[in-house]
C-alpha cells in the first residue's frame, strides 16, 4: 500500500512533540472523500498545536494543519466526484480529525467547500483560515449596517494574516483603514496593502481607559482583545460595530456597556470553526470576488512541506508576517 509523508502532533508524557512520519490512507480519519492535498498554510493555530504553546489538540496525536486544498481522488458522496477541486478549513481539522500537513486527507464531505471560480488551489490556502475569517467578520460587520461613507475602520494585529487581508480587503472596498500595530518597521507594508493611516499601538495611553471616548471608529476588526479592544469600544461612533476575531494580547475584556448602550455600538463575535456551511460558501464566493485582496501575493511567502517545523516559531515570537502557505504536492 502506498505510503506518503505526515507531520504528526503527538503528546507523549504531556509534552507535545511533532515531526514526519509515513502513512497509509488505512490510517487516516473516517470520512467520505478522500483528497490529494496540494497547499495548506499556517495558522497562529497550527503553531500553537505544532509547540504545545496553547492546549490545541483534542486527541493524543493528530496530523497537523487546520487547512487544506487540492484534488479528490474518491468520494463515497455524490456532492464530489474525482477531479474537483475543493478546500477545506476549520471544523475539527488538525484539531482531533487528521488535518492538511499530508499528502492526503480523507474528510466528511460537510466539511469540504467546492473552490470558487475565479480562486486557484494555491489562492485558497495564500487566504486559508486567516482570509475567511477576515472576511467574516466584515461580511457581519457589514450585515449589521457598517457602510464606507460611516467613517474610518480600524484594524489591530494588522501585520498578521488575518489583519493583512482585513487592511487589504476593507481598503478594496472603500474603507479608510486605519492599521494599529506595534511593529514600525511595517509601516511601508501596510501601507502597501492600501491603509490610508498606519498607527503605533506605543501611541495608546492604555492605563486608563475611559468608559467613553472621543467618538473615532465606524468600525474595527480586532485580533487582541484585552485593553486594546477596551479602548476600542470606548472610542466607537454610534451605531458602530467591532468584530472580535482574536486574542493575541489578552483573552480578558474589563470594559463597561456604556459604549453598547449609549452609542449603539455591536460587539460580533466571529467564529471560523463553525461557520455553517451556506455562509461559508458566500463568504468563499465574495474572497473570489468583490472581497478577493488586490495585494495578496505581497502578503505571502512559501514554504515546503519539509521546511513546516522551522517556521512556527516565527508565529509563537511574533515575528511571522501576513501569510505562509505550504506547498504539499502543488499544483
Amino acid at each position: 500500500m502506498e505510503r506518503f509523508k505526515a507531520f504528526r502532533i503527538e503528546a507523549v508524557d504531556k509534552q507535545i512533540r511533532s515531526g514526519f512520519v509515513d502513512m497509509t490512507l488505512d490510517e487516516l480519519d473516517p470520512g467520505e472523500v478522500v483528497v490529494r492535498v496540494a497547499y495548506s498554510d499556517v495558522n497562529y493555530k497550527d503553531a500553537l498545536a505544532a509547540t504545545g504553546k496553547g492546549k490545541i489538540l483534542r486527541r493524543p496525536a493528530c496530523v497537523g494543519g487546520i487547512d487544506f486544498s487540492g484534488t479528490v481522488v474518491s468520494s463515497t458522496d455524490p456532492a464530489f466526484k474525482p477531479g474537483d477541486k475543493v478546500l477545506a478549513t476549520g471544523f475539527d481539522l488538525g484539531v482531533s480529525h487528521h488535518g492538511g500537513y499530508a499528502e492526503y486527507a480523507r474528510v466528511p464531505a460537510a466539511w469540504l467547500v467546492p473552490l470558487p471560480p475565479g480562486l486557484t488551489l494555491f489562492d485558497a490556502m495564500a487566504l486559508g483560515t486567516a482570509g475567511f475569517t477576515a472576511a467574516l467578520g466584515i461580511a457581519r460587520m457589514e450585515h449589521e449596517g457598517l457602510k464606507p461613507e460611516q467613517g474610518p475602520v480600524i484594524v489591530t494585529g494588522a501585520t498578521g494574516g488575518v489583519g493583512s487581508v482585513a487592511v487589504d480587503v476593507l481598503a478594496r472596498l472603500g474603507y479608510r483603514v486605519v492599521a494599529l500595530t506595534g511593529k514600525e518597521a511595517e509601516t511601508d507594508y501596510l501601507l502597501g496593502l492600501g491603509a490610508a493611516e498606519v498607527m503605533l499601538r506605543s501611541s495608546l495611553d492604555l492605563s486608563t481607559i475611559r468608559p467613553l471616548d472621543k467618538a473615532t471608529w465606524a468600525g474595527a476588526v480586532d485580533n487582541l482583545g484585552g485593553e486594546v479592544l477596551a479602548w476600542i469600544a470606548s472610542t466607537m461612533r454610534i451605531g458602530g460595530t467591532i468584530a472580535s476575531i482574536g486574542l493575541a494580547l489578552s483573552p480578558n475584556l474589563n470594559t463597561t456597556v456604556m459604549p453598547f448602550i449609549l452609542r449603539g455600538v455591536s460587539l460580533l463575535g466571529v467564529d471560523s470553526v463553525n461557520c455553517p456551511m451556506e455562509l461559508r460558501h458566500r463568504v468563499w464566493a465574495r474572497l473570489a470576488t468583490d472581497m478577493r485582496p488586490a495585494h495578496l501575493r505581497s502578503m505571502i511567502r512559501i514554504v515546503p512541506l519539509e521546511r513546516l517545523p522551522a517556521v512556527f516559531d516565527d508565529f509563537i515570537l511574533g515575528r511571522a508576517k501576513g501569510r505562509t502557505v505550504v506547498e504539499v504536492a502543488g499544483g
